[in-house]
């Protein structure tokens, strides 16, 4: 459905994207990521037709998003960060006013505002100036907009920005709700929202992709965290042996409760022999290991460590 071949955008002298490349099957919703800068809404808006790349290329539905700008935005509903709504105007004429802008036949408009509608939960406002609505429900009405035309392709730039948190789980199930019928690019800050939402995490930074898999694949390939382990047993002891017994393992107390200690220990990547070299240790002395885990990788932490590297090397070039 999305096809961008070596995508590139100049501001002048600065480079918001230096030769990207990634691919978007159909039915799949795609969690876009990156950092402030890091050209998110720069790719969005290639996309969609409303800038012209510097270089490079893209498809949209196989029509090629420059020489066919604008058979491409009739394939594509568009929320950008800012919903572009007229307050003054009725939920339901402003819908009828964008589909028929948008070429939706006089025969096929109700039923396609009637989909908008029901899909975004509006029918409770659809009488009120938009004016008058939260700003949950004027994320809604720029939700409906964007697929009142029904298009096959949708793209949407931090569609949950300012919105409370129960508004952002609301939106995030309509988010989930429209990828079962439209191929989605989800551009966000949230990671939970692109966990609970997205079938594929695109990480972009400094103008270049840096990750690009599925939310497990992508933490598999990090290295797990530290190690957590619960001992019961005097605190000094416990906490000398082991130093004594794990060198160059960090070991922290950062809880203690009914007579038990709890630890983190910094193991590094190889924690096997660490978990097994601990456990010896506490059961050799007496002691009640009462619980011992290793801390899963997570997305944040996927997402911290690539753009933090990147912008080391950046640094350091």
């Amino acid at each position: 459905m999305i096809e961008v071949q070596q995508l590139e955008k100049n501001y002048g002298f600065a480079r918001a994207l230096k030769g990207i490349s990634f691919s978007v099957s159909k039915g799949e919703v795609i969690g876009f990521l990156g950092p402030n800068g890091a050209g998110k809404s720069t790719t969005m808006k290639v996309l969609t037709g409303y800038l012209l790349p510097s270089g490079g290329g893209a498809t949209v539905s196989g029509l090629d998003v420059v020489s066919h700008s604008l058979k491409v935005r009739r394939n594509i509903g568009y929320l950008p960060e800012t919903t572009p709504l007229y307050g003054e105007m009725r939920v339901d004429d402003y819908l009828r006013f964008v589909a028929e802008i948008r070429g939706v036949g006089f025969t096929k408009r109700k039923a396609a505002i009637a989909r908008a509608v029901e899909l975004c939960g509006l029918a409770r406002v659809t009488g009120k100036n938009i004016d008058e609505l939260s700003k949950g429900y004027r994320q809604r009405v720029g939700l409906a907009q964007a697929i009142v035309h029904e298009p096959p392709v949708l793209i949407l730039d931090e569609p949950t920005s300012g919105l409370d948190p129960n508004q952002i789980v609301e939106v995030r199930k309509l988010i989930r709700r429209l990828g079962e019928e439209h191929t989605v690019v989800l551009s966000t800050h949230y990671l939970q929202e692109v966990e609970k939402s997205c079938s594929r995490v695109i990480i972009i930074n400094q103008g270049e992709i840096v990750a690009d898999g599925t939310h497990d694949s992508l933490v598999s390939e990090r290295p797990a965290g530290a190690l957590r382990a619960r001992v019961r047993g005097p605190e000094e002891q416990v906490t000398a042996r082991c130093t004594e017994a794990l060198p160059g393992c960090r070991v922290e107390v950062v809880a203690r409760h009914d007579g038990a200690i709890d630890y983190v220990l910094e193991a590094g990547t190889d924690a096997a022999p660490v978990a097994e070299a601990f456990s010896r240790m506490v059961v050799q002395n007496g002691w009640d290991l009462l619980e011992l885990v290793r801390e899963k990788a997570t997305l944040e932490d996927v997402f911290r460590a690539l753009t933090q590297e990147a912008q080391r090397e950046a640094l350091h070039a």
